[in-house]
């Protein structure tokens, strides 16, 4: 049990200095260069992005094997809407990824989850700080439906690109074309 509780709270605090990095570097940036930072998010920080989203499918393996005590279902479903908009949507559209809204998606993503990792490290030592506690819960009612909104407008904006590139898609022989 104190290892398990250990190793949890070690991918913890990987997460949380991935999504914090992230977090902050957008920041920075948007202080720095202004609207011109928005562009290039994904090209600044899409390599920690994509490696901090596959670390999370150890989540669904955490409750599967019964050493973290989360719903299976929402986890699931979370997990695996970022994964396919990241890498299916944002990750396989270089058009794509120059849009705003990859930014503000990023920014609603890290804001969540550098407030989740916070609140799970602190919680796996026992400690309870009743403001981050009360963000960590709260934070997710205006934030997740933002989030759903960008995801489908992120989808929306990629369709045309999928469409014009043909990307996963085949080309069906001449009695099949419709």
């Amino acid at each position: 049990s104190f290892i398990m509780n250990m190793y949890l709270f070690v991918y913890d605090l990987m997460q949380f200095c991935g999504h914090s990095w992230i977090f902050t570097n957008m920041i920075i940036r948007f202080m720095t260069f202004g609207k011109d930072s928005l562009a290039d998010t994904f090209h600044s920080i899409g390599l920690v992005m994509r490696l901090c989203q596959l670390l999370s499918v150890l989540e669904i393996l955490h409750i599967l094997i019964g050493i973290d005590k989360s719903c299976l279902l929402p986890r699931f479903l979370q997990i695996t809407e970022r994964i396919i908009v990241l890498f299916v949507v944002i990750n396989s559209q270089e058009e794509v990824q120059g849009k705003y809204v990859v930014c503000v998606l990023f920014f609603l993503w890290n804001l969540l989850d550098v407030v989740r990792y916070t609140y799970n490290m602190l919680a796996r030592m026992g400690i309870y700080y009743l403001p981050l506690t009360w963000l960590n819960f709260s934070l997710c009612i205006p934030l997740y439906p933002l989030s759903v909104l960008a995801k489908g407008f992120a989808i929306c904006v990629s369709l045309p690109y999928f469409e014009s590139f043909g990307t996963y898609s085949i080309k069906l022989p001449f009695p099949f074309t419709f």
